[in-house]
């Protein structure tokens, strides 16, 4: 059996998302089985070269993880000609540079969203990674969840009928960092520092309503910055300038009105942090991150509507569970493999730097409806 180790350059994998979903729950955890088997029956061995900018943090992670290879100097970890692939999951400031240096170093790049900061970045990145000949990819993360999963197999089985709406609900109560510790970094608060819902969470938004139902024709968005003061890291005060709250409304192809909420100062009164509710002529359902529930027309109760007397139906009972019926990876895990297979092997992998330039556009898009107050057509990005 062949074995091919690749190089990867992690650049970032000092912050939460880096170390916890890329670092030990992909890459390390696609080594802890073994490697990634590909069709032809070769081993893809994923070599970890970690880069940062702290020193001491770095270090204190390759030694819990039983790594050798971490530097500060990005330069030094491009010019490996071992280092095949360049990954960031940095602070979306610096992304974009530091994408573009590893496309001219010839890496294959896969990246966290969004790509830049803003529509004419995004779309750079893309004519570099073709004029490269490089291969490229994005994260994109919510389409593996098992919840979405089992949620596309409805769509793809014609489960719905005609879909006639999607109702998404995400978010939860992120401290002020007062009284209690925040969960998010201040960076997320700072417009000038690249912070924002609508930057974190469109581009999400973008590739779950397109690639689970139709493309997205047109925004209209409501931001708000409800918390107008935070703390950070230090405990400093510090004035919130980005928003933290956005209500969007998005017209797909087919008729579908989507409205999805999303807010970082809302309790949770949800199963799961997220919830995308669709209805259709045939059924509905709602999904979130590992469950699906459904209800069919033929199971549909007939409520009335009478606010003086006490509502008795069990309305969460009259729905039934979508089955597993298969093991679900960690979603981030999942797509990694698929872009190693990618990369080693010429595999198929749609989520290219073109896809994320669309998210990065739905959220340019619906900061301009939120300045305008008004509805804003999604154009061909014409790439």
């Amino acid at each position: 059996m062949a074995r091919r180790s690749i190089g990867i350059i992690m650049n970032g994998v000092t912050g939460r998302m880096g170390y916890r979903q890329h670092l030990v729950r992909s890459i390390l955890a696609i080594r802890e089985q073994g490697g990634l088997t590909l069709a032809d029956g070769t081993v893809v061995w994923p070599e970890p070269i970690l880069v940062g900018r702290d020193e001491e943090k770095l270090k204190t992670l390759a030694e819990r993880h039983g790594l050798d290879r971490w530097t500060t100097d990005l330069d030094a970890a491009l010019a490996d000609p071992g280092a095949e692939i360049y990954f960031d999951a940095q602070l979306t400031q610096v992304r974009e540079e530091s994408l573009k240096a590893a496309m001219n170093a010839g890496k294959h790049i896969y990246t966290e969203k969004p790509t830049a900061e803003s529509l004419e970045g995004a779309l750079d990145l893309v004519r570099l990674a073709r004029a490269a000949g490089v291969k490229n990819g994005v994260v994109q993360d919510k389409l593996f969840l098992p919840g979405l999963l089992k949620l596309k197999r409805l769509v793809d089985g014609g489960f719905f009928g005609r879909i006639l709406s999607v109702r998404g609900e995400f978010g939860y109560w992120v401290f002020e960092g007062d009284w209690q510790q925040a969960q998010r970094p201040s960076w997320n608060y700072r417009a000038q520092d690249g912070g924002g819902i609508v930057l974190d969470m469109f581009p999400h938004w973008q590739y779950v309503l397109e690639q689970t139902f139709a493309p997205i024709r047109s925004v209209y968005a409501h931001t708000a910055t409800h918390i107008p003061e935070r703390r950070d890291e230090r405990g400093t005060a510090y004035p919130a300038t980005a928003d933290d709250a956005a209500y969007g409304i998005f017209e797909l192809d087919c008729g579908i009105v989507a409205q999805v909420n999303s807010s970082w100062t809302v309790r949770v009164d949800r199963d799961e942090l997220v919830e995308f509710q669709v209805d259709g002529t045939e059924g509905s359902a709602v999904a979130g991150l590992r469950n699906c529930r459904f209800q069919h027309r033929a199971a549909t109760p007939k409520p009335v509507w009478n606010p003086d007397l006490a509502a008795t139906e069990p309305f969460r009972e009259q729905w039934q569970q979508v089955p597993d019926n298969t093991e679900f990876d960690n979603g981030f895990k999942a797509q990694w493999e698929l872009f190693l297979a990618h990369v080693v092997a010429d595999e198929p992998f749609r989520h290219d730097l073109a896809e994320g330039a669309k998210g990065v556009q739905l959220a340019e898009l619906a900061l301009e409806s939120a300045r305008l107050g008004r509805r804003v057509e999604v154009p061909p990005l014409g790439i």
